[in-house]
């Protein structure tokens, strides 16, 4: 008795597939997709006479893994790229970025700037994104323009930009935009205070109760200078992070970024209330904040992503990057070599990021219900070869350039290294507009 074939939209073949649940590596298998979903994962002869397909995608030579999760960014930041380098923190942030931002940031520049970073990581992989920035509703016009996953902040300050007056206004806004966009398939949204020293009390106060009644992540930046941590014990007699756990903040909803300068202890705070962090390897090393205790943090369990920053203070939106470079630091950092193996180098840029963002059961592995984002990696390129671990050369070889293939809920993005985006000369033209406007600097 023969058996009706299955129809289904689309069935991706590939040399090898990292599923990354579980953690193994499958030779000749496909992936079957249908109506945005991952139906099934099997070895391609099986694939062929199981499903009637709408369209067929052969990757004969490419390793086909979960689109990349980056966990923190600031989109529209990608408008000042190379504005300010070579400064500290507050020196670049007080002196350049601030200022710059007030004298330009508007719906308009969210838009443009959120459509360039969207179109650079969709190039390289990237299929999800955590944003901290203003406008989010521009920003979440930008990101389905180019059919990009988005996890956008109500980014909260005690004072004024022209986005928002006061804390109220800020979240007033924020909580507004979620609203509209409760029922799109690519849109989410976190609670983002900025950080401990730009955010009163009452403000957290008022932010963790939302974030309980709303079931929203908390997304923050954490112990990303050895200043932010002086300034604290000064004005508050306890760090940041003692801070933030005090008033309750700490948990599975929250999501502390950068976290370079922690003790002992305060990883272990992190790893018994199950908080979570996004390593920023390279905007670390860029800034002079220092180099967060990876190692550390894995030893004690505690869940990691990754994350690029904005393209102001790294330069690159490059999920890539970040993974050697996060891998290369653990392992020089500890004096251990086995500190971050590859495998798990894929697991926290795909999965421990989904994780983080409680989007663990929709995204972050390719898993039959999950969405089908999904990332293709052409491996058989000459810098390539030989090729004895497809993971490996993931992390280690292949940069975004190898990325051939991305699709986001089934839809394909990027199609053989081009971006399905239509109005890429527009965006162009946009860019080069607010690059004439960014030149003639603001007074400071």
């Amino acid at each position: 008795m023969t058996t009706t074939p299955e129809s289904i939209d689309l069935l991706i073949e590939a040399r090898w597939v990292a599923p990354v649940e579980p953690d193994v590596l499958l030779k000749n298998h496909a992936v079957a997709v249908h109506q945005g979903k991952i139906v099934d994962l099997l070895p391609i002869s099986r694939a062929r006479t199981r499903y009637k397909v709408g369209r067929r995608v052969s990757l004969e030579q490419h390793i086909l893994i979960p689109g990349l999760v980056n966990l923190h960014t600031h989109a529209a930041m990608s408008l000042m790229r190379g504005l300010a380098d070579d400064l500290p923190l507050m020196t670049w942030l007080q002196e350049h970025i601030w200022p710059a931002e007030a004298a330009h940031v508007s719906p308009q520049f969210v838009l443009d700037g959120t459509r360039l970073a969207c179109a650079e990581m969709l190039l390289g992989g990237t299929t999800c994104f955590n944003d901290m920035y203003f406008f989010p509703d521009a920003a979440a016009n930008a990101a389905i323009e180019l059919g990009m996953r988005a996890v956008l902040g109500i980014t909260t300050l005690e004072f004024p930009t022209s986005y928002a007056s006061d804390t109220d206004d800020y979240l007033n806004k924020g909580l507004r935009v979620r609203e509209a966009y409760l029922d799109h398939p690519l849109i989410d949204f976190c609670l983002a205070p900025h950080a401990p020293y730009t955010v009163a009390n009452a403000t957290f106060e008022r932010i963790l109760t939302l974030s309980e009644q709303l079931h929203l992540p908390i997304h923050c930046h954490i112990h990303e200078t050895k200043h932010e941590i002086e300034e604290s014990m000064r004005q508050h007699k306890m760090t940041p992070l003692a801070r933030l756990h005090h008033l309750g903040l700490l948990g599975p909803d929250f999501i502390g970024v950068h976290g370079v300068h922690f003790s002992d202890a305060e990883l272990e705070l992190l790893a018994e209330t199950g908080s979570h962090i996004a390593h920023c390897p390279t905007s670390n090393l860029k800034l002079a904040s220092g180099i967060a205790p990876v190692a550390k943090m894995r030893q004690m369990g505690i869940n990691l992503g990754f994350g690029t920053d904005g393209a102001a203070s790294n330069n690159r939106l490059d999920m890539f990057s970040e993974m050697r470079l996060a891998a290369l630091l653990a392992k020089g950092t500890s004096g251990n070599a086995s500190a971050m193996p590859a495998h798990e180098a894929l697991r926290l840029a795909t999965l421990g990021g989904a994780q983080a963002l409680g989007l663990g059961e929709r995204i972050g592995s390719i898993v039959a219900g999950k969405a089908a984002d999904l990332c293709a990696v052409q491996l058989d390129t000459l810098e390539c070869s030989p090729c004895f671990d497809p993971v490996s050369h993931l992390v280690h070889v292949a940069g975004r350039e190898a990325v051939t293939h991305v699709w986001v809920n089934g839809k394909c993005c990027v199609d053989h290294k081009k971006l399905s985006f239509k109005d890429q000369n527009g965006l162009e033209r946009a860019v080069a507009l607010w690059q004439n406007k960014l030149e003639v600097r603001p007074a400071n």
